[in-house]
């Protein structure tokens, strides 16, 4: 198991580098400035930056920014943090006040700390990483725009043509270390049906098809668009072993997905009486391995790097938006990390440097620890 190295975030430079971020002006579509500033930074930290066309796309001056640090640890997973550059309402003329170590706006307008307080932290960590040699993968950091106003800028990232194996979304309040795993997420199931073989021709009789348990379950099962928020599918089915048997076993993986807990344990309680029921009545056996979440790598590197640090790894529910909606959506699963933005959306809005920090040394643990 590997020794937690005390990562090199300097709260200096991160508290300087968070108010940089919020003093520039940045609403929704009008991101250009602050995704200058970004790429520049980034540039010269030695990453590969780029844009993509997604404020051709959207109707905004700025596009999603992509830069990759390469790994030195070959065969571990591509990971991605992300937070996103728009505010939700302009924060121009800002000043920033602090107080027993937490930062606030000291002028009529937000501070910024959403999301600020979740790219300052990611930038950070990326540069401790640097510093201290230590071994990691591959790691994309994705800074979204126009997320306020509708994820626009996320849904038009393509996402799902970067390699990506998971990654953490860093846009929602505190406890640092806690995760948000429940917006707009899939539960996957594995499921064997064995039947019995025999001969196909001579004694098809003695044996039971795995193939038409199948059918009977998914005769019955809902499947497809399922209701507004909910899908389901059967993706893959792989079995038999000749013509002139009668097929022994059958394996099919399947998904639901839905942005709401209650319709997607519904779906999923459904698929799986379907497999049971189908199973008993031909006298077969049924195994089913269902993969929620909270079961995926994604969420276990995480609680594992919230625990090095000394946090409490909560995994919660939330009713708000995110680009993990979005990135969940296209296929590459990811969760929500909570930062210490307080009051959001509101003129008392407020980080501590405790936090930031904190959210830094997240950072850098998710992405040492994903190459474990």
């Amino acid at each position: 198991m590997r020794d937690t190295i005390h990562p090199m975030v300097q709260q200096d430079r991160l508290v300087s580098l968070f108010k940089e971020l919020c003093l520039i002006n940045a609403p929704a579509l009008q991101e250009k400035e602050a995704v200058a500033f970004v790429k520049r930074h980034l540039e010269g930290m030695g990453l590969e930056v780029s844009e993509d066309n997604a404020g051709a796309k959207i109707g905004g001056n700025a596009n999603n920014v992509i830069a990759w640090l390469r790994g030195s640890r070959p065969g571990a997973p591509k990971i991605f943090l992300s937070a996103h550059f728009d505010t939700v309402e302009p924060t121009e003329g800002l000043e920033i006040g602090e107080e027993d170590g937490v930062l606030f706006s000291d002028s009529d307008t937000i501070l910024g700390a959403d999301d600020k307080g979740g790219m300052a932290p990611i930038i950070e960590a990326v540069r401790a990483i640097q510093e201290s040699g230590e071994a990691h993968g591959d790691v994309a950091l994705l800074f979204s725009c126009a997320e306020e106003i509708g994820l626009k800028g996320a849904g038009a990232l393509e996402i799902e043509k970067l390699g990506l194996d998971f990654g953490y979304v860093f846009d929602t309040g505190p406890p640092v270390g806690s995760y948000v795993t429940r917006t707009a997420t899939h539960d996957k199931l594995d499921v064997t049906i064995l039947g019995k073989p025999a001969h196909a021709g001579k004694d098809p009789e003695m044996g039971i098809s795995a193939i038409q348990v199948m059918a009977d379950a998914v005769h019955g099962m809902r499947l497809g668009r399922i209701g507004p928020e909910t899908t389901s599918n059967i993706g893959i089915v792989q079995g038999g072993t000749g013509v002139n048997v009668v097929c022994p076993s059958v394996s099919l993986r399947c998904e639901a997905r839905s942005t709401s807990v209650e319709e997607l344990e519904t779906q999923v309680d459904h698929m799986i009486l379907r497999f049971t029921e189908a199973a008993a009545k031909w006298g077969a056996e049924v195994q089913i391995h269902h993969e929620s979440p909270e079961d995926s790598r994604v969420v276990q590197v995480a609680q594992a790097a919230s625990r090095r640090l000394g946090f409490e790894p909560e995994l919660r529910t939330t009713l708000g938006g995110s680009d993990a909606n979005v990135y969940n959506t296209k296929g590459v699963p990811c969760i929500v990390a909570a930062t210490g933005m307080e009051k959001i959306h509101t003129h008392e809005e407020c980080i501590s440097r405790k936090d930031l920090v904190g959210t830094a040394k997240l950072a850098y643990e998710l992405i040492v620890g994903a190459a474990g």
